[in-house]
């Protein structure tokens, strides 16, 4: 038996993940135990959980894999410096999180007694990891693979092809030209400025034209060999002192944009200010330009590697509305991305790269579902709520244990078609970004006030994002006008338009929706819920959020408790139990 612990360590959505013998044990993100979103730092917690869920402790494992090395590029990083063009606080920044990197052994030791690791450490270039996390856990044999995002090891994108468990970078965009910069300046220029903010300007991209994509493109330059580039005027990241904190806590980015860019674009948008249709045409400019780019890189890899299947991973991976383009704007007929694309995904990727190094043997192993985190038993459920009974009382709530899943599924699913709000806890917890069936939040897709009345209840977050729609994958051609397996919610299609009036609450206001499929094989319990909405009502779907509430999503049942008592929820379902909110 051969073990390989994968982090993603002193960055953000820091991550680890437990493999063993070439197949995936855990993952999970450390945010889900500190409780802070995109948590930055020693992922000590989400380790300790991996190594548990293994049935291990810290020197009982092989090798660990940190998807980062600081020696890969290092020629260029030299030139970079000798040639002027960084400032020496930007020098500073990059050798003191170095410096956090190379300490991971005495950081592992700390987590049993203080003694140093001595198992091997594999440092994996950081879009080999994302290319790994992608390709190494497909379903194909070969694919073209391509990684995008802010920053890693000096590059910001590679691409090459993968076949068996070979992987062969033969492309990429070095710093700091980046899309994924490019995507978050222009998303703080918009006034959103929190790490993770990008979702939001792809949501509000909707609502608008691209009339500045002519000024996107003095912004990025697109070159024939699918490279880009960005007219460095317009950005602070390349030269001066941009603020990163890494040590724990939420990430923070100062600003990464110049003030060329105000004699562009014109002034930028305060974050306490309305929102205004020039600002979702920039939006819209900003999208379409990203999709510009994305679409001309994949081409150029197609026409190279003449593959049917793609693999994505990166940051920019997470763009579903540009994923969900892929098969009308390039040749590709399968695109595979993993649930945990971002960053968190190195951990993922630099632990099969080096399980394979290491054993050399065939990959054996596919991702087809996220639920790779901790779940809680029935008897946990049970004493919690017993613990907090007089707390959940003194809310006007009752307590039920429904043991037949027939029944709790029946039941939940005319709650849901009655116009209630479901807390929906079960299972494992999802690996990615993405509420999968797991930790959710439930409603009625077919009601034009849903999004409304969880605003209200619940999410308070921006009126102009969307909620998903969690679809049975026998009935999402009927519906959807693909054909693809979607079971990441990774990809928006096009709402057939005969089926957008009869599920007003998950179709954007652009005809799509960004789906998940569900399938019996891969969360039972909630395909059976979703079937029996679907016998209530005719319509195969449910409306899916994530279980919380301006917080990472729930991990343990005494958070989905919390969130579940501070708002106004209508029904929590943890397992077997039913905690009932009193009608007003």
């Amino acid at each position: 038996m051969t073990t390989v612990l994968g982090l993603n360590a002193y960055h953000g959505d820091a991550a680890a993940c437990l493999v063993r013998d070439g197949k995936l044990v855990a993952a999970a993100e450390e945010e889900r135990f500190r409780r802070s979103k995109h948590w930055a730092g020693f992922p000590s917690l989400a380790i300790e959980y991996c190594l548990a869920e293994g049935g291990l402790d810290i020197h009982d494992v092989d090798s660990v894999a940190i998807n980062s090395d600081s020696k890969a590029s290092l020629a260029r990083k030299l030139r970079y410096v000798v040639g002027g063009n960084a400032s020496l606080s930007l020098i500073r920044e990059k050798l003191r999180t170095r410096s956090k990197r190379a300490g991971v052994d005495v950081s592992l030791g700390q987590l049993n007694g203080g003694t140093p690791f001595r198992g091997d450490i594999h440092r994996i270039e950081h879009h080999l990891a994302h290319l790994g996390s992608a390709f190494l856990v497909s379903p194909y044999e070969r694919s073209a693979i391509v990684s995008v995002d802010g920053l890693g090891d000096f590059s910001s994108a590679a691409w090459g092809v993968g076949e068996g468990a070979d992987i062969r970078i033969d492309g990429r965009v070095h710093f700091p030209h980046s899309l994924g910069i490019f995507y978050q300046a222009l998303t703080q220029y918009l006034g959103f400025p929190n790490y993770g903010d990008e979702y939001k300007l792809m949501g509000l991209a909707s609502y608008g034209e691209p009339e500045f994509l002519p000024q996107m493109r003095q912004i990025v330059n697109v070159r024939v060999d699918g490279s880009f580039r960005l007219d460095l005027k317009y950005f602070r990241h390349g030269k001066h002192d941009i603020s990163h904190e890494w040590d724990g806590g939420m990430p923070a980015v100062s600003r990464l944009w110049t003030d060329e860019l105000i004699g562009l674009l014109g002034p930028a948008r305060d974050a306490s200010s309305e929102l205004t249709q020039r600002d979702m045409n920039l939006a819209s400019s900003v999208q379409a330009m990203y999709e510009e780019a994305f679409f001309a890189l994949l081409n150029v890899v197609h026409n190279k590697h003449r593959t049917r299947s793609l693999t994505l991973a990166g940051g920019c991976a997470m763009n579903s509305v540009a994923n969900g383009k892929i098969r009308n704007q390039t040749p590709f007929e399968n695109v595979y991305v993993q649930s945990a694309a971002g960053d968190a995904g190195g951990a993922i990727g630099s632990a099969f790269v080096a399980w394979h190094r290491m054993s050399e043997q065939d990959r054996d192993f596919t991702m087809d579902h996220a639920y790779w985190g901790p779940s809680y038993s029935n008897s946990d459920i049970n004493a919690l709520v017993q613990s907090r009974n007089a707390e959940i009382q003194a809310n006007d709530c009752s307590v039920r244990v429904v043991s037949d899943t027939d029944a709790l599924t029946q039941e939940v699913a005319a709650a849901i078609a009655d116009g209630q709000v479901i807390g929906w806890f079960q299972g494992r917890m999802e690996w990615g970004p993405r509420a999968l069936g797991n930790r959710s939040i439930l409603g009625d897709p077919r009601r034009a006030d849903m999004k409304d009345i969880l605003n209200l209840k619940i999410k308070r977050r921006e009126s102009f994002r969307p909620f998903a729609p969690s679809v049975l994958r026998e009935s999402s051609e009927d519906w959807f006008e693909t054909d693809d397996d979607v079971p990441f919610m990774m990809k928006v299609a096009s709402v057939k338009p005969d089926c957008r009036e009869h599920i007003p609450a998950v179709t954007h206001v652009d005809g799509t929706g960004r789906l998940q499929t569900v399938t019996e094989q891969s969360n039972s319990r909630y395909h059976q819920l979703i079937t029996a909405f679907k016998n209530l009502t005719g319509v195969p779907m449910v409306l899916n959020t994530s279980f919380n509430e301006n917080e990472p999503v729930v991990c343990k049942p005494a958070e989905a408790l919390d969130c579940f008592l501070r708002t106004k929820m209508d029904l929590l379902v943890m397992e077997d139990q039913i905690i009932q909110r009193k009608a007003v």
